[in-house]
């Protein structure tokens, strides 16, 4: 979330801020500012409340001990009652704009970077990067869903009968093919100095407020109502709360950690071509990796970790583009995210299969994650994410363009992982 500080010092810059994607209910900032100055007069009553009844006591404890008679003890005690409970009632009160200042804060989402561009849709989204291995085809491609089915590697029907929509079953070499991508991101990211992490697939609400799942998203999410526990949308979540409630030392930064799990999303509303096949699930397979980062070299951490995806997707040999996302098309938390997309020949569709986003402040914020300067004092960090990456997309595209007359090919480097070259 944003600091109240940066609202009430940088009022105008978020507004601006906030416009440039879109948001509508800028009269919030005014009521956000206006509670923080009303909680700051109830802060300073009870503050001298606090020092009046504290020397009140040190009068009484004073007077007990020199036996003065000249001190009214009984008056001293009941001026100390009263004070109590005007402290008392202080602090309910307090406690009552905390709440709300809380409240409209978390519904404002992050201010967009400078190198952020201007709109409001995915149409305004600037490609930065396509690659140049584009493969020729003397044939008619098919989608992966029927290529599924004809080599009996993924079954949509199957996953129906067991839970519903959206729950495919691996079978055979797709499900090899699965744990070899799987395999293949984590080494990559641990070549590249991110520390592997085995974490929890549910995260209580804290944690899931901490990286700004709750409450933007609260009904895209799972509910374990019982035990209120909320099944993962990403990795994202457990990893940056490992660091939740931490002052880290200047030299323990940067944190680069990476994790593989299953992901969970409701995905509610979404018909046709769209959700076709590996389109848009319901559970998804998906390796992360999460950076926090000094606040003075995000921007350079947020480039390593796109030139790190780009390099994985060109080992893969696939189609790909990146975009640098628009300011109406980043998503709540995010500062700035460069999306990655794969193009799929037998759909002839891209399909997005990594978000990179930097998070700077926003997160950190709500998780109390500091890291201690030189000079001694508390700075906040900043937080990066970006999926390395998520597997049914990449799955969708590896199927359909490199399918040929003999087969699917695997490419080179995920033979060593799959123990095979071609799925037949």
């Amino acid at each position: 979330m944003l600091s109240i500080d940066y609202i009430t010092n940088s009022k105008d810059e978020a507004i601006i801020g906030l416009k440039k994607r879109g948001f509508k209910n800028l009269d919030v900032i005014d009521s956000i500012i206006e509670l923080n100055n009303n909680r700051k007069k109830i802060q300073q009553k009870l503050d001298n409340i606090l020092f009046k009844s504290n020397t009140i006591s040190k009068d009484i404890a004073g007077a007990f001990k020199s036996d003065n008679n000249d001190i009214d003890i009984d008056s001293l005690k009941s001026e100390s009652s009263n004070l109590k409970l005007k402290s008392k009632s202080l602090a309910e009160e307090l406690d009552t704009v905390k709440i709300k200042i809380l409240d409209l804060i978390t519904t404002v989402p992050n201010i967009p970077d400078s190198k952020v561009p201007d709109g409001l849709s995915e149409e305004n989204n600037i490609e930065v990067f396509r690659s140049s291995n584009f493969k020729e085809s003397g044939y008619d491609l098919k989608n992966h869903w029927n290529l599924s089915k004809e080599y009996d590697i993924i079954d949509f029907e199957l996953g129906s009968k067991i839970t519903g929509s959206g729950f495919p079953v691996y079978k055979g070499k797709g499900a090899k093919l699965q744990r070899a991508l799987i395999n293949f991101f984590l080494d990559r990211n641990s070549s590249a100095g991110y520390n592997e992490f085995q974490v929890p697939h549910l995260v209580n609400s804290d944690s899931a407020y901490a990286t700004g799942q709750l409450p933007d998203k609260d009904g895209q999410m799972y509910h374990v109502i019982n035990d209120d526990f909320y099944l993962i949308p990403t990795a994202e979540v457990p990893l940056t709360n490992i660091y939740r409630d931490k002052i880290l030392a200047v030299d323990q930064v940067p944190v680069m950690v990476t994790g593989y799990t299953p992901c969970f999303r409701r995905e509610a509303g979404s018909y046709g071509s769209d959700v076709r096949g590996l389109n848009r699930l319901h559970q998804f397979d998906k390796v992360e990796i999460v950076r926090i980062e000094h606040p003075d070299k995000s921007d350079d951490a947020l480039i390593k970790m796109k030139e790190h995806i780009k390099e994985i997707l060109t080992e893969l040999k696939l189609d790909f583009r990146i975009l640098n996302l628009c300011a109406g098309d980043l998503g709540f938390t995010s500062s700035i995210t460069y999306d990655f997309e794969v193009f799929s020949k037998g759909q002839e569709k891209w399909l997005e299969i990594s978000s990179v986003s930097n998070f700077k402040t926003y997160q950190s914020n709500r998780l109390n994650l500091k890291f201690k300067d030189k000079d001694g004092k508390n700075y906040t960090l900043h937080t990066l994410n970006g999926s390395s990456l998520a597997l049914p997309r990449v799955m969708a595209g590896l199927i359909e363009n490199n399918q040929s007359e003999n087969g699917i090919i695997i490419p080179d480097v995920l033979v060593p992982y799959t123990g095979f070259d071609i799925i037949n």
